[in-house]
């Protein structure tokens, strides 16, 4: 809250009035031993004044940063309606509605929220939203295994996937009898096909595609979801929303569509704000609507014939026996998915749609002065979405050193993760960047590799 109101005397009058002598005497069950000391370093209070001073100065200390940093957290631009309204008290301080019909806001809001994912994805249910995008893929996995009628427990999981989704996934799922099975990719950066060719008749559970994948490359999805259908396996599709205004949405890939989809809503009128409060979203066919975990928010009718909003389904062990419950997932982003929905509701499909094509049209000419520098190259030629790889004539780690002293935030070092790529850099423009920005960019990475010509390759 902006002030806190209560003067001292407002304190002393509510003591008294539960007879207590003071704040410390509510906590005196708490040991002497567990109290924390002082915090010495910690200054004396200031006052309103000195606070926001102290603060300015320091954002002014911070200065201006230019990113062309993706890799699953995008700098998108956010109306100011979106989080002014998400900051009125009716939904800033609104938690999980465990009595439903006492309220029809929020829950109204989380229905809007699950038609809107469910029409932007192809699919026919959405929950009500999940930690973040890697922990979704995780829930996805977990349905999978569940839902398959083979009873297979293996899925395939190409590296071509976010690393650090992979790595949650592994977390989540990997002390559970789950095998997981990495896939490479192939020169132009997708699915190896080859790769899936030489598994054999060995079943599997599921098939997690990413549209665009970590590299930001465009798949070919109809027919790798074709091919795990016929396979008797399921598909997960791992997407980012915004590409989904101009990409086929997942339901419709192949002859039957993605069975879950799943992925990351921070796109949605959500900042970057330092790695998180994130969003997961998960949808999925309506056959596997009883493996969706956190809970649906359903329209209905009352005793009156007036429309309303009810939890529907909660497949949590917080409603149902601990041995049937499709998770431990207890509360959801409800925050994260109010600026969503209101992002959604703002901008509309055209909106979206536009964010989208001038994000692909920055990344295109981003792509073009970059790759004029002596020695820069893409890594992979075909179609992509607003992220691509580059090959660079030098280590990387350094030469993002150097763009940081110029206050630019040049991408994402892909050596850690993928060293076969050598020097490989990730880089990223949405509808924010200017064509003076990006100028910025292409002359301080020009400069940057100049300086470290003289570093071993």
């Amino acid at each position: 809250m902006p002030f806190i109101p209560h003067t001292q005397g407002d304190v002393a009058a509510m003591l008294e009035r539960i007879g207590a002598p003071s704040i410390a005497a509510l906590f005196d069950e708490i040991p002497p031993a567990l109290l924390g000391a002082a915090l010495a370093e910690v200054p004396a209070g200031a006052n309103e004044m000195q606070v926001a001073r102290l603060m300015q100065e320091r954002a002014e200390a911070d200065g201006r940063w230019l990113g062309f940093l993706g890799a699953g957290a995008y700098e998108h631009h956010i109306p100011a309606a979106v989080w002014q309204i998400v900051t009125r008290g009716e939904f800033y301080t609104a938690y999980t509605p465990y009595q439903a019909e006492a309220s029809q806001g929020t829950l109204q809001l989380l229905y809007e929220f699950q038609t809107m994912m469910a029409s932007l994805t192809g699919m026919d249910v959405s929950n009500a939203s999940l930690y973040d995008g890697a922990s979704a893929l995780g829930e996805a996995v977990l349905m999978a295994v569940r839902a398959v009628k083979s009873g297979a427990r293996r899925v395939l999981l190409p590296r071509s996937v976010h690393p650090l989704y992979r790595s949650a996934v592994r977390a989540i799922v990997g002390q559970q009898g789950i095998e997981l099975t990495e896939l490479p990719f192939d020169a132009a950066g997708r699915v190896d096909r080859a790769a899936l060719d030489a598994l054999g008749a060995a079943p599997f559970a599921a098939l997690v595609l990413a549209q665009p994948n970590f590299f930001g490359v465009i798949e070919d999805p109809a027919d790798l979801t074709d091919w795990a259908h016929s396979r008797g396996a399921l598909v997960i599709a791992a997407v980012n929303p915004t590409a989904l205004a101009l990409l086929e949405p997942p339901g419709r890939w192949g002859e039957r569509g993605a069975d879950i989809c799943c992925g990351e809503a921070q796109p949605l009128g959500i900042p970057l704000s330092g790695g998180g409060p994130y969003l997961g979203f998960l949808t999925c066919k309506s056959a596997l609507v009883r493996q969706l975990p956190g809970r649906l928010i359903g329209r209905t009718l009352d005793l009156d014939g007036k429309p309303g909003f009810t939890l529907t389904l909660q497949a949590r062990e917080q409603h149902i026996r601990r041995s049937k419950a499709t998770s431990n997932i207890c509360t959801n982003q409800g925050l994260m998915v109010t600026a969503a929905t209101i992002y959604l509701a703002l901008t509309g499909a055209a909106g979206l749609e536009r964010v989208a094509l001038a994000s692909h049209a920055n990344s295109n000419r981003l792509a073009e002065l970059l790759c004029a520098i002596p020695g820069v190259t893409r890594l992979h030629a075909g179609p992509h979405f607003h992220e691509l790889a580059l090959r660079l004539p030098k280590p990387v780690a350094p030469v993002l050193e150097a763009l940081l002293a110029r206050r630019i935030v040049g991408g994402f070092g892909l050596a850690a993760d993928y060293p076969e790529l050598g020097n490989a850099l990730l880089v990223c423009a949405t509808e924010t960047k200017t064509a003076e920005d990006m100028l910025a960019y292409a002359d301080a990475l020009r400069a940057a590799l100049a300086a470290a010509e003289g570093a071993p390759c």
